[in-house]
């Protein structure tokens, strides 16, 4: 390096200590901006690589299968074998055996301190399993797959997390033979059950107690399970498996990548939402650099001028702007990745918990390293940018006129200035309304100079509404259309069972004559066929009556008779819409039926569909929904019928839609969180920044309001008064584009992430979204004018016009 450039650089950070500690307070405000956006980007980051990582440890250790078909019933395991012989890309296969039992049929006991409890309130569907010999293994805290012995049992993890479960307690399974006791060996992880959104989760016992838990009376499922030479070619042979008529089917089938989707959602949502937070503040942060480094241009063109005029180079003169900006990115980018370490191993401590611990690798530092370049790298090309502004100051104009403008720009903004002069009856004005008059014609004739308090108000009502939005949503009783389900009360289920067709008949009966139940829906769960690309496929149905305010239908409406209502992922497979018809086949009769409607679910991978009528026999479930009256505890209800019904499970559906999406609500609730509270903060940030550099700006013309009379108190109330207009427009159409285009945006992320939601509409708590968000928003930006206008009552007025 020669002594010239030794020399440049030592101006250049000398030019960038001064100016950090000459304006502490506005560098301050950038540099937390950029640091929260800095921390928030690497920290998303690092969860989504954590994830990665931890989902890809326990599929390394588990081995769960690419492809897997679930079936309640009887099957051939010959026409298995003989499929398996023909298709040369399954690398292995096997049928996992299990044994279902309801959970009001399960309780736990903790002998050491007397403690006990029944499993009756969750809504998984508890299969006993053996360990496998091949694949899908159900692995322990070090990814061994342990083998229990006779009068052993190890729990999942969701059992764990939700009753506490540990070694040394006791389960006990109530049978047709008296209850079933075994004690707790530990926890297993399940790569194809672990996600909260799976109703489903294996107990692993050993293999005399699953043949005397089958003999007692539990009711009998299997996996069929495939390992291919390719995971991609998983569709392919779902495509084969469910054109071939003689394979079993009844139940719903999934490949490996939507086991992944599916495992990693959760987790993988609170990451996204970081990232979305991050990348709004790093618009903040632009805004505000853009802003800064404009006001620093024109506090400083004669500075500038005088360097042009002395031959200094414009790329000299921006590289000593631009040093600053260089110096305090860099800090946020390196203080914000320290932060990020922290937060990133408190939000992925349940990680190792329900998956593997994620090996460090190249990914683990590389990761996080390319987040930070990123927010590095855009912040200096912004900067680079707005400094062009330099190459365009004439000498002239910034020795003698003090302007950044050139001759038709400064021609430009008179005519500009003189259109907006208009004919004001101040003198009719006095008091409070003289001071709101000016405050308003000050605040239109400098718009263009006031247009980030507004912008920086919209961006944060949209950063703190969406993420609260979707909490609201998820959690409103109303959420369930979204899963193919009528909006009620309570659900009654019933299956696992052999004489299910004459529960039914006892269910209905005593539903219809409870007093304190209305709107009673019957659904019974069947298997069609249909031809779709591959040859003929599955299909499964619920029959009953979609009437009335039942399900959300995206198209069309419900289904009369002769009709069928799709799910839209269904639709899109089977390449038909509203009003086309499709052949369905059921016990060797076919019937031609036009396609109803099109509806959102969420349950059975997204493909189900719903035709109109009553099936009493031959259904492998049945569903009940029903609403209380007033009055009424739906809990209470649904603990007496469980009482009358043992082998039925009965959920309030708050508790049922509570218990499906836990994973996702916390991660929206954790998103909806930090966003309100880096919301707050930025707005408060912004705020302040901006009236620092507006009032250091307009002393002059504060000086003038006091010489012909105005007092420090009028002149503070008319700055609060444009703060306070600017802040309320801001957020106003923040709220607006939240409620319309936050919709779009919220349903774009949740297709990519493929929940089969196609149309999301936002169901807000209006309360806490237009009511207290806007006045928190409001609040903390006059919470900012007030700190910043503080000063101006004993201030220096003389000072003002000398400047």
């Amino acid at each position: 390096m020669t002594k010239r450039a030794r020399n440049r650089e030592h101006l250049y950070l000398r030019y960038a200590y001064n100016d950090l500690v000459r304006n502490k307070g506005i560098n301050a405000a950038l540099i937390a901006i950029l640091i929260l956006s800095a921390f928030l980007m690497a920290t998303g980051s690092m969860v989504i690589e954590r994830l990665a990582g931890s989902v890809g440890g326990l599929f390394a250790q588990a081995q769960p299968p690419h492809f897997l078909q679930m079936h309640k019933g009887d099957y051939d395991r010959s026409a298995l074998e003989a499929f398996a012989a023909e298709h040369d890309e399954i690398d292995a296969w096997l049928v996992t055996e299990m044994v279902g039992y309801e959970s009001n049929a399960l309780s736990w006991d903790r002998p050491a301190t007397g403690e006990s409890g029944s499993m009756s309130s969750s809504r998984f569907d508890n299969l006993f399993v053996t360990q496998n010999d091949e694949f899908d293994y159900l692995v322990d805290e070090n990814g061994d797959a342990p083998e229990p012995a006779r009068g052993e049992v190890y729990v999942p993890v969701k059992y764990q997390q939700a009753f506490g479960l540990q070694a040394g307690d006791t389960l006990t399974v109530v049978t047709d033979e008296g209850p079933f006791v075994l004690e707790v060996q530990g926890v297993v992880k399940d790569a194809q059950m672990a996600a909260s959104l799976n109703s489903a989760t294996r107990v692993l016992v050993s293999d005399e107690d699953f043949e005397q838990l089958r003999a007692a009376g539990g009711l009998p499922e299997i996996i069929v399970e495939y390992r291919l030479t390719d995971a991609g070619l998983a569709n392919g042979l779902q495509g084969a498996y469910e054109s071939d008529e003689a394979l079993p089917k009844n139940g719903p089938a999934i490949t490996g990548q939507q086991i992944q989707i599916i495992n990693t959602f959760s987790d993988g949502l609170a990451a996204m939402a970081l990232i979305f937070v991050s990348l709004l503040l790093i618009v903040v942060a632009l805004l505000n650099l853009r802003f800064v480094i404009t006001g620093t241009l024109e506090d400083e063109v004669q500075e500038i001028g005088a360097m042009k005029a002395i031959g200094i180079p414009d790329r000299a003169i921006s590289g000593l702007y631009l040093s600053k900006y260089v110096a305090m990115a860099l800090v946020a980018c390196v203080v914000g990745g320290i932060l990020a370490i922290f937060a990133t191993s408190y939000l992925t401590r349940s990680l190792q918990a329900n998956y593997a611990a994620a090996q460090v690798g190249p990914w683990t530092f590389l990761v996080p390293l390319i987040a930070l370049a990123v927010v590095f790298l855009i912040v200096v090309a912004i900067c680079r940018r707005v400094l062009r502004k330099v190459r365009k100051i004439e000498v002239v104009n910034a020795l003698v006129h003090g302007s950044t403008l050139n001759e038709k720009q400064t021609a430009r903004r008179a005519r500009r200035q003189a259109r907006w002069v208009r004919r004001t009856g101040l003198a009719s004005s006095w008091g409070t309304a003289l001071n709101r008059r000016l405050a308003l014609l000050d605040l239109r004739a400098e718009g263009r100079q006031w247009i980030l308090v507004p912008v920086v108000f919209f961006l944060t009502a949209v950063l703190i509404t969406v993420p609260a939005n979707l909490l609201s949503t998820f959690e409103s009783p109303q959420f369930v259309t979204y899963m193919g389900a009528p909006e009620r009360d309570l659900r009654v289920d019933l299956q696992f069972q052999d004489e299910v067709d004459g529960l039914r008949e006892e269910v209905a009966a005593a539903l219809e004559s409870d007093e304190r139940l209305t709107d009673l829906r019957a659904y019974a769960s069947v298997q069609y066929r249909t031809e779709g690309a591959e040859g003929t496929v599955s299909l499964p149905v619920e029959v009953g009556d979609y009437s009335g305010e039942t399900i959300r239908f995206t198209e069309g409406g419900a289904p009369e008779a002769g009709q069928i209502a799709l799910s839209a992922l269904n639709a899109s497979e089977f390449g038909v819409g509203v009003g086309d018809t499709m052949t369905v086949e059921r016990d060797g009769t076919s019937t031609e039926v036009e396609v109803s409607g099109l509806y959102q679910d969420l349950t059975a991978g997204g493909k189900t569909a719903k035709m109109r009528g009553e099936i009493t026999q031959g259904a492998s479930a049945y569903i009940f929904y029903a609403n209380v009256v007033d009055g009424e505890d739906p809990v209470t209800i649904a603990s007496a019928l469980e009482e009358q019904f043992p082998t039925a499970v009965v959920f309030p559906m708050a508790e049922y839609l509570e218990q499906t999406f836990a994973g996702t609500t916390d991660a929206f609730r954790s998103a909806a969180w930090l966003a309100l509270i880096f919301g707050i903060g930025v707005a408060i940030l912004v705020t302040s920044l901006f009236l620092n550099l507006r009032l250091t700006r307009d002393r002059s013309k504060m000086g003038v309001l006091t010489a012909i009379g105005f007092s420090a108190s009028e002149i503070i109330g008319q700055i609060r008064t444009k703060t306070l207009v600017t802040v309320i427009a801001g957020t106003v159409l923040g709220l607006v584009f939240a409620a319309t285009g936050g919709e779009s945006l919220a349903t774009g992320l949740l297709a990519a992430l493929q929940m089969n939601i196609s149309d999301l509409t936002f169901i807000p708590d209006p309360w806490l979204v237009y009511a207290l968000y806007p006045l928190l928003l409001v609040g903390a930006g006059y919470l900012g004018v007030v700190l910043l206008t503080a000063g101006i009552r004993g201030a220096d007025k003389s000072q003002w016009l000398r400047e």
